[in-house]
């Protein structure tokens, strides 16, 4: 029972400890992000002035030239796509199994049945 009990505390220390490291991260990833903030304008802007560029979009492209991008963009992922497998790729796959003498032994043992020493 005193083993269970040790056991049961290292846990909950160990446990508690990770999650404390991780509160701590959190925050410290929160305190960073609000202080990498951009700062806000603090004088408003001027009534007479023209407004800026992004709070008013009334620039919309027209549907055909949407639909001719989305085409083009389609036609140009379907063309890599086909042409990405060979070029990335610098050997053909099962060329390699017997790259290094760590693989090759790592698959013997691997493959070998398993026999109890001694008699």
């Amino acid at each position: 029972m005193e083993n269970l009990s040790w056991g049961l505390s290292m846990t909950a220390v160990g446990m508690g400890l990770v999650f404390a490291m991780l509160a701590l991260l959190w925050g410290l990833l929160t305190l960073v992000l609000r202080l990498d903030r951009p700062a806000a304008a603090s004088a408003p802007p001027d009534a007479a002035g023209p407004a800026p560029a992004d709070e008013t979009p009334d620039d919309t492209m027209a549907p055909e030239v949407i639909a001719a991008i989305t085409i083009a963009t389609l036609a140009h992922v379907s063309a890599r796509r086909r042409e990405a497998a060979p070029l990335m790729r610098s050997v053909w796959p099962g060329s390699l199994l017997h790259a290094s003498r760590w693989v090759t032994n790592g698959r013997a043992r691997q493959n070998q049945t398993w026999q109890r020493r001694g008699g």
